[in-house]
């Protein structure tokens, strides 16, 4: 079958493992489902798969891929979790010690063809596309547990987004907005505030910039770049949710800061299968559409990958077939 993988683990020119061509199709074991990939969409987590993190050397080829949407083979309409739990485990999915993503340990799901759990293919919305629909596993999972989950936000105060046009980033502003929250966002260029308003913003700032006011709450994917600005932002009391650190970890947290002001640093990693169901029907009530900005043939993954290496992004980059 049709697939985009990574060939061998590349710490160094990651985009030199990455083929497009063909793979074996999958084998369905007993209690999995085969999915029908329709569309798929790309994260920063297939980038460090082809530079061998989170994966161990053995595992490759491996096909990228964590999120989708597509049909069983009955015809029913389905998008992926891509939280694959142990056998048995009970509980919340993103606590099992021995969870795994597509593409840790699976085969993803770029590629004509995906299998999974039964309980990882959840039901899909008539009101969301395809393409529309691969979005929602990881960034705007993401997006809705740190904000709805974790941050004990009341609609009225007032939410920082550290960062404006990535897929998470997009996803927290038009969630936030619509959930009733004052919505302020940083982002580093004209442009990239420019897509924070029109997604949702009720104002943006350049990135560093002191704020009119202390804020109720700092969502935080950036890291180290943004983490000083983050925990100086915040109200006393207030709360960081963190899901990730593309600029890399701070090694000074600021720890006076912290206790003095009892500040709350809370981490979030993805979400639950009902997370993700509740998440699609929220969408489905009002109407929100997650910003796609750019959509290509499976085909021309590529380009995809190159723009996303690049910082290139303006909401999810997705692939279709």
């Amino acid at each position: 079958m049709f697939a985009v993988y990574a060939q061998e683990p590349n710490a160094e020119s990651p985009l030199d493992s990455l083929i497009v061509g063909e793979r074996p199709e999958p084998e369905t074991p007993e209690g999995w489902v085969r999915v029908n990939v329709k569309a798929a969409s790309l994260n920063m987590h297939d980038l460090w798969t082809l530079r061998g993190v989170g994966i161990k050397a053995e595992q490759f080829p491996m096909i990228l891929g964590c999120d989708g949407a597509g049909t069983l083979d009955d015809g029913t309409e389905v998008v992926l979790h891509s939280v694959i739990n142990a056998p048995g485990w009970q509980g919340d999915d993103t606590l099992d010690p021995k969870r795994t993503l597509l593409t840790e340990k699976y085969q993803g799901s770029f590629a004509d063809q995906v299998v999974v759990p039964a309980r990882n293919a959840v039901p899909k919305p008539a009101g969301l596309s395809f393409s529309e629909a691969a979005t929602m596993g990881t960034a705007w999972l993401t997006a809705y547990r740190m904000l709805f989950v974790k941050s004990d936000l009341r609609p009225g105060q007032t939410m920082l987004v550290q960062g404006a046009s990535g897929g998470v980033s997009t996803a927290l502003i038009a969630l936030g907005r619509a959930a009733g929250f004052r919505v302020w966002v940083t982002g580093r260029t004209e442009e990239k505030r420019a897509l924070a308003e029109s997604v949702g913003a009720h104002q943006v700032f350049e990135s560093g910039a002191r704020l009119p006011e202390r804020v109720d709450a700092v969502f935080e994917t950036v890291g180290k770049a943004t983490w000083g600005h983050t925990l100086k932002s915040l109200k006393p009391g207030g709360i960081v949710v963190v899901s990730g650190s593309t600029s890399g970890p701070d090694p000074s947290a600021d720890l006076q800061r912290v206790f003095f002001l009892q500040l709350r640093v809370v981490g979030s990693t993805m979400g639950t299968r009902d997370e993700l169901a509740d998440l699609l029907a929220y969408l489905d009530l009002t109407g929100i559409k997650p910003q796609i900005g750019l959509e290509l043939p499976l085909s021309e993954a590529p380009a995809g990958f190159a723009a996303m290496a690049n910082g290139d992004t303006a909401g999810k980059i997705v692939f279709t077939r």
